[in-house]
């Protein structure tokens, strides 16, 4: 299973991600602590507490695909 931390800091950038993440096929979860949701799920996502990093994990991805996917997220 492939993970990238990202950062979603505001509104846009979360409707943006959960539109990028609704285009991979398979599963796509996003993690925050101790808490996962489905990353294609806005409802999931805004869920979260945001105002730290998050992991996003899938199966169907390796590593370097979801960095380049969720480029514009990249936690630094």
């Amino acid at each position: 299973m492939a993970q990238i931390m990202i950062r979603l800091n505001t509104l846009s950038e979360v409707k943006e991600f959960n539109a990028a993440a609704a285009q991979i096929p398979g599963d796509v979860d996003l993690r925050s602590g101790h808490y996962c949701v489905d990353a294609k799920s806005i409802m999931g996502i805004f869920s979260l507490n945001l105002s730290r990093g998050l992991t996003v994990e899938s199966a169907t991805m390796t590593e370097d695909e979801l960095r380049k996917h969720f480029a514009a997220y990249l936690a630094e």
